[in-house]
């Protein structure tokens, strides 16, 4: 088998106004993506998809296309899609960086090799760990009332564990997490993300504030510039410390690991791939760490893809870390023909080989924004 021709189609598609996200990076409302299809001379399409936007990622359209076209399409182009390990390191060694393009041309083939072998992607991997995914809820850095009313709604839908944006202006995290806290009750676990918001000292100052409204978790307190930033926040607060924006690659794992300056990774699909993903687990792991999914609000493959890692990595801690599997409560769509059995709370892999899903063309085609 080989590879024919990779096919592009940027999209954009609206979050929910309601649930909008707002937090330390930014506001965020539309999300750009790009979709890769790599085609095969047998007749099997593998799916991917580019998180493209730039304030997150550093890539957009434009600039993942324009790689694929000119760069990974003439690399990977009559080579055999199911040689997954021979081939990465020649994509990682044809272009620099561009995680988040290269990661979907990793979902892609995992897609490919798990529809030839008839298997979906978790038992490619080894089989399942878990049943299910446990998942945990984001609540918008918006003003306290409106935090309240998205947590609430949520824990109407189900959801038992959420994270509240801070990472904005200290007195207004505080007032927000206190809302949430208010409307939510004692029995739901709270954590707080401050997407790199604070600077150390306010993060280990609004911590310890925070820390009368029985918050479990901060994650990535302090911008992702000094490695040592976060060791100094670890050092001085009782909970644990959640790496996000600052894990990227593996190199990345092993720098916080010997600082401890973590007690959690949050490790993505998005930023590289399934099995990059995995070994910045196997460092956790090795070092004594746990591991939970994070998310760019991803659509229906990259879920689809961060369920498949989830449930068959024993490093990434489900149940006491929840992962941010949650995209459908955001978006007017994910672009599948079947919905992903995603419930407030939990996850579970789509039916089917490789990740288990399919493109709706006309749903792609309403959004497509190229036109």
């Amino acid at each position: 088998m080989k590879i024919r021709k990779i096919e592009t189609i940027p999209v954009q598609v609206p979050i929910d106004p309601r649930r909008a996200i707002r937090s330390g990076r930014g506001s965020h409302t539309v999300s750009p993506f790009l979709l890769v299809k790599i085609h095969t001379d047998e007749g099997f399409i593998g799916l991917g998809e580019v998180s493209c936007t730039p304030a997150w990622s550093g890539e957009d359209q434009v600039t993942a296309a324009h790689f694929i076209e000119h760069f990974f399409s003439p690399l990977l182009v009559g080579q055999d899609p199911t040689r997954i390990n021979a081939l990465l390191p020649q994509i990682n060694k044809c272009v620099a960086g561009n995680p988040f393009t290269k990661a979907a041309l990793e979902m892609a083939l995992w897609d490919i090799l798990g529809k030839v072998a008839g298997l979906p992607v978790y038992q490619l991997l080894g089989g399942a760990v878990r049943d299910f995914v446990t998942t945990k809820f984001s609540v918008s850095g918006v003003e306290p009332a409106q935090a309240a009313a998205i947590a609430t709604w949520a824990v109407d839908q189900g959801f038992r564990t959420m994270k509240v944006k801070v990472g904005i202006e200290p007195e207004s995290d505080v007032a927000r997490v206190r809302a949430v806290r208010e409307a939510v009750g004692p029995d739901i676990r709270l954590g707080v993300d401050a997407n790199g918001g604070w600077t150390p000292q306010i993060a280990i100052q609004t911590i310890h504030r925070l820390l009368g409204y029985e918050i479990y978790f901060a994650e990535q307190p302090v911008a992702d510039v000094d490695i040592n930033w976060l060791a100094d926040v670890r050092r001085q607060v009782p909970i644990p410390i959640m790496a996000d924006e600052s894990v990227y690659t593996l190199q990345d794992a092993f720098a916080i690991a010997r600082a401890n300056a973590a007690d959690v990774l949050s490790v993505y699909v998005g930023k590289g791939g399934i099995a990059p993903a995995r070994a910045i687990a196997g460092v956790a792991e090795a070092a004594g760490l746990v591991c939970t999914v994070g998310s760019n609000l991803e659509l229906g493959i990259g879920n689809a893809a961060m369920i498949h890692l989830a449930l068959a990595t024993s490093a990434i801690a489900a149940e006491r870390f929840p992962c941010d599997i949650l995209s459908p409560f955001y978006y007017e769509s994910d672009l599948l023909t079947e919905p992903l059995p995603i419930q407030a709370g939990r996850a579970m892999a789509p039916a089917g080989p490789g990740l288990g899903v399919t493109l709706d063309d006309e749903l792609v085609a309403r959004y497509r924004n190229d036109k």
